[in-house]
């Protein structure tokens, strides 16, 4: 696939212009760093360089928390953790995904993207590295913030750079991203205690070893820190049509007037809500209704990895579609009927609930998708991905806890249930709403 790229931006960058400056009546273009012999060369390279850090940075976005949750237990009784410090702990992430994610863009402005990148892949590495080894509650969460801040900034950029180097092929890319993504959050839920167990047991040991993956997602990334330019777009134009390109690219874009802004951070925010409950509680409702631990386990492990093939897919689906809608009804449906299932018979379709759920949880990729599409600037991307990821992980953060305190009074499931169903009815619709084709710099500019 890097290959194949590469050779398109090859061919684009070689593409010789229509006429000669004589012909035009204008005086012969100089020569940028573009279109010098052998950029096509450099800019294949830096094409590869950049598939490789997208795919290495998305494996690495979820691992830092799914890893902790299958250790929480011996990480509890190794510093002497209180049961609210642990639950705090499980909040933690959405939180820093909120507050981090915001500083995204004024920091891309400043180093560029590719920079700030590699910095939140070193910051991850840090953190996982250090955490296991501090000693205390209080180390343990500073380390554990500070790579759940290099997680936010890449999260909310993320999709800013395949805008702004495949503006071509978002779906695609984003579904590449999406696909390793999910694959990073279930290898790290599979085989983090197995890895523990082969290393002698040591749930510090078990934890840090994910600093190595997160290490070698900091290279790609090295040789691109220095381009802090705006979309390396080739074309037959000349400079001219660069240039205003480039001025468009950096108009200031008020994303608080867009209507679209709004349902799209909506939207994440009631996925993120319902992923963060499946995530928490699923097995939970398995086990209480007579599934045994280990198979509650594996059903969990079925949602999740139903996320690997379906993020590849879904995106590249959407950006053929001129409106997300039906993608987003699909998957709601998805949702409605496997909590239905939970309500009426949890353990006789066990499997066909799980199954449903993990349709259901894809609307992340898609979420991801419609920021790429909902903008038509790198600059405009990156505001709406901020906007979206911070306001939506805000609106996720009461979520899990109120599904908590509702099992707890109530004394079963049926309430929280009901409650999860009833989410699934507004994720519908601000998801059409987000799904329109149009763009936040349009409605920004007419409000």
């Amino acid at each position: 696939m890097m290959g194949l790229m590469a050779r398109e931006e090859t061919r684009t960058a070689e593409t010789p212009t229509a006429t000669t400056p004589a012909e035009r009546g204008t005086a012969p273009a100089t020569h940028t760093p573009e279109t010098q012999p052998g950029a096509g060369r450099t800019r294949a390279w830096a094409t590869r360089l950049v598939v490789l850090g997208i795919v290495l940075s998305a494996l690495n976005l979820r691992p830092a928390i799914t890893s902790l949750g299958a250790l929480l237990e011996e990480v509890r009784d190794g510093l002497g953790m209180s049961g609210s410090v642990a639950g705090l702990l499980t909040s933690v992430p959405p939180l820093c995904f909120a507050v981090f994610g915001v500083t995204a863009p004024r920091l891309a402005r400043r180093f560029g993207s590719a920079a700030v990148v590699c910095a939140g892949m070193a910051a991850i590495t840090a953190g996982l590295l250090i955490r296991p080894f501090v000693g205390g509650t209080a180390g343990f969460l500073a380390a554990s913030a500070l790579a759940l801040m290099g997680i936010a900034v890449s999260n909310v950029l993320m999709p800013v750079i395949v805008k702004r180097w495949f503006p071509e092929r978002v779906g695609s890319m984003t579904g590449l991203y999406s696909m390793a993504l999910a694959l990073g959050t279930s290898l790290a839920a599979a085989v983090t205690v197995p890895l523990t167990d082969a290393m002698g047991g040591s749930w510090q040991s078990g934890l840090a070893v994910w600093a190595v993956i997160a290490g070698a997602a900091v290279l790609p990334w090295l040789p691109l820190v220095r381009d802090r330019g705006s979309a390396p777009e080739l074309s037959q134009d000349g400079s001219a049509k660069a240039q205003r390109l480039s001025v468009a690219q950096h108009a200031p874009v008020r994303i608080t007037r867009s209507r679209t802004a709004w349902a799209l951070a909506v939207f994440f925010g009631l996925q993120a809500t319902a992923a963060y409950i499946t995530m928490g509680w699923m097995p939970q409702i398995f086990r209480d209704a007579g599934v045994p631990a280990g198979t509650a386990g594996v059903l969990l492990a079925v949602t999740m990895v139903m996320g690997v093939p379906l993020a590849f897919v879904i995106p590249r689906v959407a950006t053929r579609l001129p409106q997300q809608g039906p993608i987003v009804l699909v998957l709601g449906m998805c949702g409605l009927a496997g909590y239905a299932g939970l309500y009426f018979a949890p353990a006789a379709g066990a499997w066909a609930w799980a199954l449903l759920l993990g349709v259901s949880n894809c609307a992340f990729p898609l979420a991801l998708t419609m920021v790429g599409m909902r903008a038509r600037s790198g600059p405009g991307v990156a505001q709406l991905s901020a906007f979206a990821q911070s306001t939506g992980y805000l609106i996720s953060i009461p979520g899990p806890l109120l599904v908590g305190v509702l099992y707890q009074r109530s004394g079963g499931w049926g309430v929280p249930i009901a409650l999860m169903a009833a989410l699934m009815v507004p994720q519908i619709v601000v998801g059409f709403l987000a799904g329109r084709d149009r763009t936040v710099e349009d409605e920004a500019a007419t409000r």
